[in-house]
């Protein structure tokens, strides 16, 4: 279903983006998100997380382009990675309630793919079945 891999490209070139932008000017990013960067190891586990970890979910989420197989399985892994992201962020919204806009943001930004994601397995999974 074209749809369902133009969506997985959208949300890989979203990662994608944020994996080279937290990268190239960790500084500037870490700041944003009120991550403090302590030391070399601290510069280290930003660049992993922040910049490796990110760049690997886009490659994740672009399998279905090598192999229209790997569709159903992009589509669990962006459901699921979103919904712990949910999870975890609702949780520390109610712990820690003073957060700045920029994590409100990210936080509508993560229901939107949650949400979305679940709807295209749904759709997915009854177009297959038809």
């Amino acid at each position: 279903m074209l749809v369902t891999k133009l969506y997985l490209t959208v949300i890989a070139i979203l990662y994608a983006y944020l994996a080279i932008w937290c990268s190239v000017s960790p500084q500037v990013t870490s700041e944003k998100v009120g991550f403090e960067r302590i030391g070399d190891t601290g510069r280290s586990e930003f660049l992993t997380v922040y910049g490796g970890l990110e760049m690997g979910l886009a490659l994740v989420f672009l399998l279905p382009w090598l192999n229209t197989q790997h569709t159903t399985a992009a589509l669990w892994a962006c459901a699921l990675v979103h919904g712990c992201l949910v999870l975890f962020r609702s949780i520390s919204l109610w712990m820690y309630p003073k957060v700045a806009p920029l994590t409100h943001q990210l936080s509508i930004g993560e229901w939107v793919i949650f949400v979305s994601s679940v709807i295209l397995l749904v759709v997915y999974h009854r177009t297959k079945a038809a």
